[in-house]
């Protein structure tokens, strides 16, 4: 529901949505942990008739993806699996450009690792102990925690692509206490000029690839991430 609103209320369009906790200005986060982003199993309903993520029967979609109006079956083409190692490398692109952000430390997915692993004695991974315990395991100011929806790699080139690459994923920031700081979702299916002016222009008028699409979407989420930043070096 949270996500359904910010449909209304992102920052840069229907690409990125962004939203902070009416609670978020009571809390100082300088010191992050970034665990490592899950990917989503189950097959994803793709290439429909507009920028959603419905699914056919019996096919599960994230718990927190946007709420969008029910798409009857006869739109969808297809389904697709998130390639196992798309979390890994939307994790490394998110730390990345939450590295270069003045004001902030980030500390690696290793680091959430190994505190997953001292909580559970060793038996679970990051993606299954809750983010806000591996935040006070660290004592980091917060966690931030990641689910890769959607990543289709095109099939074609620079100059023409059927289908084109689109990738979607969702980032969550829970304080130590467990309160959810800021949310923020980016989906992209690359549109042609005539659908989408502005974004065939960013991409050059090429078809780009999906980890190119995934680079765009960690930059755009790491400049609305509401920490860190100018603002905040002297504090």
């Amino acid at each position: 529901m949270l996500l359904a609103v910010m449909l209304t209320t992102g920052c840069s369009g229907t690409k990125v949505t962004s939203k902070s906790s009416a609670q978020a200005g009571k809390y100082q986060v300088h010191n992050i942990v970034l665990i490592p982003f899950e990917t989503l199993a189950t097959p994803q309903a793709i290439d429909t008739s507009g920028p959603s993520f419905p699914v056919l029967s019996g096919v599960r979609r994230s718990d927190v993806a946007p709420t969008f109006p029910p798409t009857t079956d006869q739109f969808v083409r297809r389904t697709h699996l998130v390639p196992p190692d798309a979390g890994e490398k939307i994790t490394d692109l998110m730390w990345a450009k939450l590295k270069a952000k003045p004001g902030l430390h980030v500390m690696s997915p290793q680091e959430a690792i190994g505190a997953a692993r001292d909580l559970s004695g060793g038996a679970a991974s990051a993606e299954t102990i809750p983010a806000h315990k591996i935040a006070q395991r660290l004592k980091a100011d917060a966690a931030l925690s990641g689910k890769v929806l959607v990543y289709q790699e095109r099939v074609g080139s620079r100059l023409g692509a059927d289908p084109p690459a689109a990738v979607g994923f969702e980032v969550k920031l829970v304080a130590p206490d467990g309160m959810v700081l800021w949310e923020g979702n980016y989906y992209e299916k690359q549109r042609p000029m005539t659908e989408d002016i502005l974004g065939f222009v960013q991409r050059y008028g090429t078809f780009v690839t999906a980890e190119e699409l995934a680079a765009y979407g960690a930059s755009e989420l790491a400049d609305a991430f509401p920490f860190g930043g100018e603002a905040d070096e002297g504090k």
